[in-house]
């Protein structure tokens, strides 16, 4: 089976409600590029090379932003969607005559939203009980603690949201906000 690996974090906001409490925080080992993604692709008994498998790869990454940009959300079955949301300045417009693009939108942001098919569903509380845990401190220590199916351990879990945007909060804890490859 899969593993996740997590480590733990103390909330240091002493501001919070749940200051001095511990929290999981996923830990990942490595970042798959675009060309490792397509070699481990074509290494699972596929008749393309890893050079097609890229090459579609780097299509379907091109496609996909171009798709966003018309505003358009992209589905791809068994995993989920794609889509954008607009992140505006704070306050707002005083009046909708007085809107600007320019002025008044912060940002535009690709999300993306798990599949919820029963059959397929990889939403946060389904992808949770698919995983095996695995304290990443305990690697370094030896001592092979693990949390098996459920992510049920004493340490606390994070199920997150799946409503797309940063879908690591859900724990009151603050979450891991941090880019994928920490």
């Amino acid at each position: 089976m899969a593993k996740i690996f997590y480590e733990l974090r103390q909330n240091k906001n002493n501001k919070s409600q749940v200051f001095g409490k511990w929290f999981a925080h996923s830990k990942s080992i490595e970042t798959l590029n675009t060309r490792k993604l397509a070699k481990h692709i074509s290494e699972h008994g596929s008749v393309y090379t890893q050079d097609v498998v890229f090459g579609v790869l780097e299509k379907f990454r091109s496609c996909l932003v171009e798709m966003l940009l018309e505003s358009k959300r992209v589905k791809i079955d068994g995993l989920g969607t794609f889509f954008t949301t607009l992140e505006n300045e704070p306050g707002g417009a005083p009046k909708k005559e007085e809107f600007n693009v320019g002025k008044n939108l912060k940002a535009l942001h690709i999300r993306f939203m798990p599949e919820q098919e029963q059959e397929m569903n990889i939403s946060s509380r389904e992808f949770l009980k698919k995983a095996e845990f695995v304290n990443a401190e305990s690697l370094l220590s030896g001592d092979g603690e693990k949390t098996t199916n459920g992510g049920g351990s004493s340490q606390g879990g994070n199920t997150g949201g799946n409503t797309g945007g940063n879908t690591g909060g859900g724990n009151s804890g603050g979450g891991s906000h941090e880019p994928i490859g920490d």
